[in-house]
């Protein structure tokens, strides 16, 4: 007993230190403290821990190529081209350019995943407001809130999908029939409450660039090979193969396309990468792995079982509401990882691990640790010099959250 409690107090010291960033310090320095503690307080054997971090590897090798190709487009200027074709298409209106960005970011997410969103889609909007001399906040929000609310359009919309569903991912066709409405539903809900909130700022024209800058050789390659990276992507899901090792393939050719093109060095552009995120990961991971040490997956598992003989609908509604607020504690790629070994262990019905995958990929809207792409998202607009604490968020996140999860989970339940 005395065991467990002790990695509930060190799980709720992670989560302040994620959610608070004592001494400014990152948030992947706290997330590694709580793994390393884990194992020097006899929480978690070494081997078990390894084994945790080992579980990430193919999480890891998707945020590589994701971010080598983020960084190859910022650096040769892809992100101001597409923020200038936006600006243009706006026509002197925030409200527009706020809708074509929603837009935009809808088609990213669900063809590159939300940590694309998230990674890819933000320094263009940041550009984008820059040029439009609007206030970039809104917009950026749109980044975060958009990358959870499509995240499961499709099964690559998402890394959190692809843990949670393990080697049992439904073909793309029943997943179009399980998920195509309560994404919608999703979606538009999360724009209308966003837009909502971001009325005040969003009021009042935007200025419209009067030349447009012809895009670079290298801003071309970068294209083509985000483009030839969702293409990749979408045929490695139909394949239901692992979607990490081709990313990461994927983001190494385009960089080193760029770099031997311009016979350039390649540490500039790798000191540019937030390599941060990937022991944050990796801290997460093992965390995780000890809480499931404490019979808790069980319990869980035990629950859904009993829930599932006897309402199916209200057991699905109750766990995917649960996950939902939980992911914000542990962060929803862990939060999968656990569900799915809950998952395994109950074999319940196709409609409560849809609805568990809802909560998973829509409960991080609640929170700026609910996610991986939004601590992405806020570690790529702190190096633009914005930033945007827990408490802000969560004001927002507050109205945006329930109504889409509650849309998407009646959707998906009541069809069953």
């Amino acid at each position: 007993m005395s065991s467990h409690l002790s990695l509930w107090s060190l799980t709720a010291a992670v989560t302040a230190g994620v959610l608070l960033r004592p001494f400014n310090w990152p948030e992947a320095v706290w997330a590694v403290m709580g793994g390393v503690l884990a194992v020097a307080l006899g929480l978690l054997p070494l081997s078990d821990a390894l084994t945790a971090v080992g579980k990430g590897t193919d999480v890891y090798l998707f945020l590589i190529g994701m971010m080598l190709l983020s960084e190859t487009a910022r650096r040769q200027g892809l992100f101001d081209w597409v923020a200038s074709h936006a600006v243009r298409q706006a026509k002197g209106s925030r409200s527009r350019l706020f809708l074509l960005v929603y837009l935009v970011g809808v088609v990213v997410t669900a063809f590159l995943s939300n940590d694309a969103a998230a990674v890819v889609l933000t320094p263009a909007v940041f550009a984008a407001a820059r040029q439009a001399r609007a206030p970039a906040l809104p917009y950026l929000f749109i980044c975060a809130f958009v990358a959870n609310a499509a995240s499961f359009v499709l099964p690559i919309s998402n890394p959190a999908n692809l843990v949670l569903y393990g080697e049992h991912m439904p073909a793309l066709w029943p997943w179009l029939l399980h998920f195509t409405l309560p994404s919608m539903l999703a979606i538009a809900s999360t724009f209308l409450v966003l837009r909502f909130t971001q009325r005040r700022e969003l009021a009042g024209g935007c200025e419209v660039p009067s030349r447009m800058a012809p895009l670079s050789s290298g801003g071309r390659t970068a294209l083509a090979g985000l483009i030839a990276t969702a293409v990749v992507l979408m045929a490695v899901s139909a394949m239901d193969w692992s979607l990490g090792l081709p990313t990461c393939v994927m983001g190494v050719l385009t960089a080193a396309v760029v770099l031997l093109r311009d016979r350039s060095s390649p540490l500039p552009l790798l000191r540019e990468v937030s390599w941060t995120v990937l022991p944050l990961v990796a801290g997460l991971f093992v965390l995780v792995e000890a809480i499931s040490r404490t019979g808790l997956t069980e319990r869980l598992a035990q629950w859904l079982m009993a829930g599932a003989q006897h309402g199916e609908r209200a057991t699905g509604a109750i766990a995917g509401t649960l996950l939902a607020f939980g992911s914000n504690l542990v962060n929803n790629l862990p939060a999968g990882l656990l569900a799915s070994t809950m998952v395994q262990q109950a074999h319940p019905p196709a409609s409560i691990v849809d609805a568990l995958l809802i909560g998973v990929d829509l409960g991080p809207n609640l929170s700026i640790t609910g996610s991986l792409a939004t601590i992405l998202w806020l570690i790529a607009i702190r190096r633009e010099g914005e930033d945007v604490g827990f408490v802000r968020f969560l004001k927002v996140g507050v109205l945006v959250m329930p109504p889409a999860l509650c849309l998407a989970l009646g959707a998906r339940l009541l069809t069953a």
